[in-house]
């Protein structure tokens, strides 16, 4: 059976999260190399910041996943977008560096997040934090975790008294704050902020409408695995490699209580 057969038909979600492992390592280490330096950096049409960084890491995983499943296709935050991955069952879905801000000003929860998704869906996932040393990993069906050990999220179903994560107009929001809920840290990796939430750190993530699938899809199947669920703020869960990448504000949180976190933060997540 030719290689790209085989990619399509037989490759296991646990053989495809062994090689997204294995690469976001590589790839925070080669991000490693230049933190701290004084890189040559830019900014993109929709006024986020890019660095010689992030492509260097952009290149190596687009090698190093793609020699590995030459039938797979490919959408990364910093690749021109080769719309022929509408046509592949699965698409490598990559962030080379998640939180491009934290990394450049000597922050250390930016991320490396790299996903395997299957008719639109992640099946495998691994979310790194390099400086925090932290790998976050998942596979549909296998469960959810971080350096190797078992994570769940927390059990809290009320929101009064609920941990809070999201960016700064969240967060310190006075409606926010008067319906119980207690803020935490300001996470510029959207990526890690979900994955705190899988890990039960944290009760609830949010984000603001915008994030595209390669901010979401490999913690998206982290928190699912992990026993709770990213929806937007109507109940929807999330389908990735359409033609528009964008997606609504989000909400993470355990099963139990993203029901109850959704009737207060809709109004003000929309």
């Amino acid at each position: 059976m030719p290689e790209a057969e085989l990619d399509n038909r037989e490759r296991a979600p646990a053989s495809d999260l062994d090689l997204l492992e294995a690469a976001a390592r590589q790839g925070g280490e080669l991000a490693l190399s230049y933190f701290g330096q004084g890189l040559e950096t830019w900014f993109k049409g929709n006024k986020s910041p890019v660095s010689e960084a992030d492509i260097a890491v952009d290149r190596f995983l687009a090698d190093r996943l793609l020699s590995a499943r030459p039938g797979y296709g490919w959408l990364s935050e910093e690749t021109a977008d080769d719309r022929a991955r509408l046509n592949c069952r699965r698409v490598f879905i990559v962030d080379p560096i998640d939180g491009t801000r934290a990394f450049l000003s000597g922050g250390d929860e930016w991320t490396i997040s790299v996903a395997v998704v299957e008719d639109g869906r992640p099946v495998a996932g691994a979310v790194f934090c390099p400086i925090r040393e932290e790998m976050f990993t998942a596979c549909a069906g296998g469960g959810a975790f971080r350096n190797g050990q078992p994570i769940s999220v927390s059990n809290r179903l009320e929101v009064p008294g609920a941990t809070l994560t999201g960016p700064h107009s969240i967060v310190s929001n006075t409606d926010v704050l008067a319906a119980g809920f207690q803020k935490t840290e300001i996470l510029r990796s959207l990526a890690y902020r979900l994955v705190v939430v899988a890990d039960g750190r944290i009760d609830v993530g949010t984000a603001r409408g915008g994030p595209s699938d390669w901010d979401l899809a490999a913690a998206d199947l982290v928190v699912q695995e992990a026993g709770g669920a990213l929806t937007d703020v109507d109940g929807r869960v999330l389908t990735y490699n359409r033609a528009r990448t964008g997606h609504p504000a989000l909400i993470a949180a355990s099963s139990g209580l993203i029901g109850p976190v959704r009737a207060v933060l809709g109004d003000i997540l929309r």
